[in-house]
């Protein structure tokens, strides 16, 4: 769609402009994220280390530092996205806070590159920290706005309703691009940033991430641009509350079909009733002699947005706990590297580029998930994705818990030799066991809800809600730094040695398995939760007139005959019986 034009609030793309959108548009965005995450996850792993010997942190500020900018960084996402769904397009928004990140860069490479703008001992203070939290903060506000708008900007380029999978396909390379930048960069710029010169890692993550943007820029005549729409869509939400508080004392119609909504044509599609949150029905209840005003009475279409909205809320606190395993792996995991043999032959390398063996597992199995699993399930359950999105979450959630369990084992081994022969470690390799089952699950877990929110997101809306994905992220980083916090302030109180599992620098003298072990358990309760909450989901149904044949179509998420997390029997419909019915 040119930039531009028009569009009402869940307007639909009916045909494809010529030369715009598709994958030759997407790959402009491939490239940038490629480029970007060389540098982003290069040094968001080797940062505990920086903070550690630069900054001059303690193992637990240096660990809670990275999990803390971390956490901003991704739930700052929801102002890029809420930003572009509200005032500006896609495009622009990621241009804006392209620049912030960019500007990030060249402060910290400043920094690192010069002596006397850095601490001496335990004494970050004045200006020299002004720099310092200027620097992550802006890093922080950039990354978190282009990736709260480039998800969705990637996915509108193709058209669902007549596209084959082709968002999930979207969504499956953009994560290769992803995973593909990020394993170039924790073995290229990691071993740059340790050996040369940290400030060196940065001025390559700047100069990465500059060719970046100029890559997505060039790509603008390609793209299909959506302008926001006239009424933002906080305001909608807000619009559906309080229309429900002030029709509270009304009685519900027997007949949902009594309920208010308006007339549209094909391009305005309505969404379909569903008898969950039935306390936001009264929202669409048309009061006697009261004009029907947006404050006072709303669609059903309207109403059912609000409700989807709810019903995601539980999807995305299921899946916080996996993501403060993840934060483990980027900061303690290092930690435990960096006290291991790490040569392989003459070359030892750096610690924190012990995470390229998930990367170089995701670039493997990716392909091979999109190429030939993805088709092969489609023909036993006719979902154009292979699996439901939220079968896809629960195979990541399964491979996390055992993540952790593995991570337990290796630094009890880690330890005990360390113990009893600190000259001779164990390998980095045993690592590698923790980092590829986690891998795996990341890929998994990632896509699957990436898809997830932006499918199942009212169109107005789909920015906002594939930022969903990036605060499930963030509020595991924020909780990891308060379970170190917490675990450190109880087991000081009632260990005999009065310190805490995660005190000090030694991991020699401390108890990080034990750690571990509490997230693993802590996962599987977890996993029982999200299977609640994943079968309680109710897909959502969009009904809208094809200009074609004139039949409704149910645009159902779940159209799997895999029983594990199907509930909406009902509004569930086969590829093959669209196609009987087409023909």
């Amino acid at each position: 769609m040119e930039e531009g034009t028009k569009l009402e609030y869940n307007s639909v793309r009916n045909c494809k402009m010529k030369g715009k959108g598709g994958f030759r548009a997407s790959s402009f965005i491939y490239g940038f994220v490629g480029l970007d995450n060389i540098g982003f996850v290069a040094n968001m792993v080797s940062m505990v280390l920086y903070l550690s010997f630069k900054m001059h942190f303690d193992l637990s500020g240096s660990a809670n530092t990275v999990t803390n900018l971390l956490g901003s960084t991704y739930l700052l996402s929801i102002i890029g996205g809420f930003i572009s769904d509200t005032y500006l397009n896609r495009f622009n928004t990621i241009i804006i806070f392209g620049t912030a990140e960019i500007l990030a860069w060249a402060l910290m490479t400043i920094q690192a590159r010069y002596s006397f703008l850095q601490p001496k001992a335990n004494s970050l203070e004045g200006g020299i920290a002004v720099l310092f939290y200027v620097s992550v903060c802006l890093l922080a506000l950039g990354t978190g706005g282009v990736r709260g708008a480039l998800p969705a900007l990637g996915a509108d380029q193709f058209d669902e309703n007549n596209s084959k999978g082709a968002v999930g396909k979207y969504f499956n390379w953009l994560l290769l691009s992803s995973v593909s930048g990020s394993a170039i960069g924790v073995t290229i710029i990691v071993w740059i940033s340790t050996n040369k010169g940290w400030w060196m890692g940065f001025l390559i993550s700047f100069a990465t991430t500059f060719l970046g943007f100029i890559i997505f820029f060039f790509g603008k005549p390609f793209y299909q641009l959506q302008l926001p729409a006239q009424t933002p869509p906080l305001t909608r939400i807000l619009q559906v509350i309080v229309a429900a508080i002030r029709n509270r004392k009304l009685q519900l119609p027997d007949n949902p079909q009594q309920l208010y909504e308006k007339d549209s044509d094909s391009s305005d599609p309505k969404i379909a009733h569903t008898n969950q949150f039935r306390c936001l029905d009264k929202a669409a209840v048309v009061p006697k002699s009261v004009e029907i005003t947006e404050w006072r009475v709303c669609t059903v279409s309207k109403v059912e947005e609000v409700k989807i909205v709810t019903r995601m809320l539980p999807i995305i606190g299921s899946t916080i706990i996996m993501n403060t395993c993840l934060a483990q792996l980027q900061t303690f995991s290092v930690q435990q590297g960096y006290r291991m043999n790490r040569h392989f032959g003459s070359f030892e390398v750096p610690a924190p580029s012990v995470p390229v063996i998930p990367l170089l597992f995701m670039c493997i199995l990716i392909p091979i998930y999109d190429l030939l699993f993805v088709p092969f399930a489609r023909k036993i359950t006719n979902h154009p994705s292979g699996i439901t999105q939220l079968q896809r979450v629960g195979v990541g959630l399964v491979l996390s818990i055992i993540s952790m369990g593995i991570a337990a084992l290796v630094e009890i081994k880690r330890k005990n030799q360390s113990l009893k022969n600190p000259l001779q470690p164990i390998h980095v390799f045993w690592l590698s066991f923790q980092y590829a089952i986690f891998g795996i699950a990341d890929m998994f877990t990632l896509v699957g809800m990436l898809e997830f929110f932006y499918k199942e997101a009212p169109i107005g809306m789909r920015s906002l809600s594939t930022s969903f994905t990036w605060i499930s992220l963030s509020f595991g980083y924020f909780l990891s730094s308060a379970f170190v916090d917490i675990i450190n302030s109880v087991t000081k109180r009632v260990s005999s040695s009065k310190k805490g599992w995660l005190d000090g620098q030694d991991l020699d003298q401390n108890n990080l398995q034990l750690f571990y072990w509490f997230l693993a358990i802590l996962s599987c309760l977890n996993f029982i939760n999200y299977i609640y909450w994943a079968c309680w989901y109710k897909y959502k149904s969009d009904d809208h007139q094809t200009s074609a044949n004139d039949i409704v179509l149910p645009k159902s998420a779940s159209v799997s005959r895999v029983p594990f997390l199907k509930v909406d029997h009902e509004n569930d419909v086969t590829l093959q019986g669209l196609e009987d019915h087409k023909n």
